[in-house]
C-alpha cells in the first residue's frame, strides 16, 4: 500500500510539472511565431538532463528519478496511439482519386527516402571512426541513414491542423508520403536493427512486409465497414435514447467500443513490428469521412489528447536525452554538415520530386518542408542506435540537434510559403504585428 502510494505521489508530481511546462512552453513558440507543438518538444528535452537536470541535479532525482520510470511510459505510449488516431481522422484522402495527387505521392516518398538514406549512410560510415569510435561502421551507418530518412508524422500532422490546412490537397499529399515513409522507415529499423545483432533474414523481412500489406487491407475491407455499421447504428440509437446520448451525439458505448477499437488496432500493428502508433494511426484513416463523429472527438476527446497526453511523450522522450555540449570547433563543424546534408536530403529530393510530379516550385516548396520535420520520430531511432551501442554519445547529440532544428523551420517555412499559393492562414498561426505580415508574403 505504501509503495503504490508513493508511486502515484510521484507520478502525480510528474504529471503536475510536464502539463505546466508544456503549456508555458507552447505559450511562448506560439509568441516568436512557432508552432506550440515545437515548444512543447523543446521544453520536454530540457525538462530532462540536459538542462534541468544540469541546472538543479537534486531536484530533477527527485522530480523524475525518484520512483519508476514504468507509469509514465505507458501513459506516454497510449497518448501517442491516441494523437496518431486523431492524425487519422483529419485527413481527406479523397484527394489521392487525383491521378496527379496519387502520382505525387509515389514520387515524394519514393525520393524523400532513398536520397536521404543515401546521404546518410555515406556520412555515418565516412564519420565513424571519428564520432563512434570503437562502434560497428556498418551499423552506426545504418542508423544514421534511417535517421536521416524518418519523418514525424504525428509532429506533421499537428502543425497541419494548426494551420487548418487538413482538406488541401497538399496536405494530403504530404501526410500519405510521410505515412508511407515511415511504415518503410519502421521496417528498415527492424532490418538495421536484426542486422546489427546479427539475425537479419531476408524471409523474415517478406514475411514482415506481406503481413503489414495484410493487415491494410484487412483494416480497410473488413474493419471499415464494420466500424461504419457500429457507428452508425449507435447514432440512430442515440438519436432516440436521449438518456445514454451526449450533448454531440457521441454516447458513451460508442466512445467506449472506439477507445476499444484503437487499442486493438494499436495491438495488432505492435504485433506486426511496426510500432502501436501505425494501429491508431490507421483506425483514424478508416474513419476519415465520419464527419459527425470526428467533430464528436475532436470537442470531447482531442484537447485533452493535445493538452495531456502528449507533453508527457515529449518529456518521457527528454528523460532519455542528454544533450552535452560538443566541445570542439570540430564537432560543431560535423554537427553543421550533419544537419545540412540532412536537410538538403529531404528537403531538395521532396523539392524535385513534387516538380517532377507536376507541382508548382512554391507548392514543392511547401512539400520540402512539411517531409523535413523530424522531431521525436527520428529520437526513437537514433536511441535505439544508441542502446545498441551503435552511435556515440556525440552523435546522439549532433542528431537530436537535427531533429529539433528540422523541426523549428517547419513553422516559418509554411507561414512563408503557402500565402504564395493561395492558402490563408489562421489568425493564431502569425503572431507578427500586420505590416510585418504583410512584407513577409509580398
Amino acid at each position: 500500500m505504501h509503495q503504490s502510494e508513493a508511486l502515484l505521489f510521484f507520478t502525480l508530481l510528474q504529471l503536475t510539472v510536464i502539463v505546466l511546462a508544456a503549456r508555458a512552453g507552447g505559450a511562448l513558440a506560439r509568441r516568436v511565431g512557432q508552432s506550440p507543438a515545437v515548444g512543447e518538444i523543446i521544453v520536454g528535452i530540457l525538462l530532462g538532463p540536459s538542462l534541468f537536470g544540469w541546472l538543479a541535479p537534486d531536484l530533477f532525482r527527485t522530480v523524475f528519478q525518484a520512483s519508476s520510470p514504468e507509469p509514465m511510459q505507458v501513459v506516454s505510449q497510449i497518448g501517442l496511439v491516441l494523437l496518431m488516431f486523431q492524425i487519422g481522422l483529419e485527413f481527406d484522402f479523397a484527394h489521392l482519386a487525383a491521378r496527379n495527387n496519387r502520382r505525387a505521392v509515389r514520387y515524394v516518398a519514393t525520393a524523400s527516402m532513398i536520397a536521404p538514406f543515401a546521404l546518410g549512410f555515406g556520412f555515418g560510415y565516412l564519420s565513424a571512426p571519428l564520432l563512434s569510435p570503437g562502434a560497428d561502421v556498418l551499423g552506426s551507418a545504418l542508423f544514421v541513414g534511417t535517421a536521416f530518412s524518418i519523418t514525424a508524422l504525428p509532429i506533421l500532422g499537428r502543425i497541419m491542423i494548426e494551420l487548418e490546412i487538413t482538406r488541401h490537397p497538399l496536405a494530403v499529399i504530404a501526410i500519405s508520403a510521410a505515412a508511407i515513409n515511415d511504415v518503410v522507415g519502421w521496417l528498415l529499423l527492424a532490418l538495421v536493427t536484426a542486422l546489427t545483432l546479427a539475425q537479419f533474414s531476408a524471409a523474415g523481412f517478406a514475411l514482415k512486409l506481406l503481413l503489414v500489406v495484410g493487415f491494410f487491407a484487412c483494416w480497410w475491407f473488413v474493419v471499415r465497414p464494420l466500424m461504419k455499421r457500429v457507428i452508425h447504428a449507435s447514432q440512430r440509437a442515440s438519436a432516440t435514447v436521449s438518456k445514454d446520448k451526449g450533448r454531440d451525439g457521441l454516447s458513451h458505448n460508442l466512445l467506449g467500443v472506439l477507445f476499444a477499437a484503437i487499442f486493438l488496432s494499436a495491438i495488432a500493428t505492435y504485433q506486426l513490428g511496426i510500432f502501436a502508433i501505425f494501429g491508431g494511426f490507421m483506425m483514424g484513416v478508416v474513419l476519415h469521412d465520419e464527419h459527425e463523429l470526428i467533430a464528436a472527438w475532436r470537442e470531447r476527446v482531442g484537447h485533452f489528447v493535445t493538452v495531456f497526453f502528449l507533453p508527457v511523450f515529449f518529456t518521457y522522450t527528454g528523460l532519455r536525452t542528454d544533450i552535452v555540449g560538443l566541445d570542439s570547433a570540430e564537432a560543431w563543424g560535423w554537427c553543421a554538415l550533419l544537419i545540412a546534408l540532412a536537410s538538403l536530403g529531404k528537403f531538395g529530393a521532396s523539392y524535385l520530386a513534387a516538380r517532377w510530379a507536376g507541382l508548382s516550385r512554391d507548392e514543392s516548396k511547401v512539400i520540402g518542408i512539411m517531409m523535413n520535420t523530424r522531431a521525436l520520430m527520428e529520437l526513437i531511432v537514433i536511441n535505439v542506435g544508441y542502446d545498441l551501442g551503435v552511435i556515440s554519445q556525440q552523435l546522439f547529440t549532433m542528431l537530436v540537434l537535427m531533429a529539433i532544428f528540422s523541426t523549428v523551420i517547419t513553422m516559418p517555412g509554411l507561414r512563408r510559403w503557402l500565402p504564395r499559393i493561395g492558402v490563408g492562414l489562421p489568425a493564431g498561426a502569425s503572431p507578427l504585428p500586420q505590416a510585418a505580415a504583410q512584407s513577409s508574403t509580398s
